[in-house]
């Protein structure tokens, strides 16, 4: 099984739901309504960039770039912090912190 880790970064939408980036997939960006939801979106959208890219010739994004395939499975280490507004993302602290 050909296998990758991306770090993903959770915040919470005003309106309600999260919202995932990842610095080490340049453009995934993925929406729901709960965490889980949004990791399972940002894995998926990770495994469809890595194979665009190799589709198309262009360079892996570096978290893929060990491997010659398309990840089959990507591990997501989430944070607890990630998704709690009260915290603040950079660090993991409270504000009072």
């Amino acid at each position: 099984m050909n296998e990758s880790a991306i770090r993903l970064h959770i915040e919470p939408l005003d309106e309600g739901g999260y919202v995932a980036t990842s610095p080490d997939v340049p453009g995934l960006v993925a929406q729901a309504s709960t965490v889980v939801e949004v990791a399972e979106i940002a894995r998926d959208l990770a495994k469809e960039i890595a194979a665009s890219c190799i589709e198309h010739g262009f360079p892996l994004p570096p978290a893929f770039a060990s491997g010659a395939a398309v990840p089959t499975e990507l591990k997501i280490p989430l944070e607890p912090w990630a998704w709690d507004a009260s915290r603040d993302s950079s660090t993991g602290t409270s504000p009072a912190s």
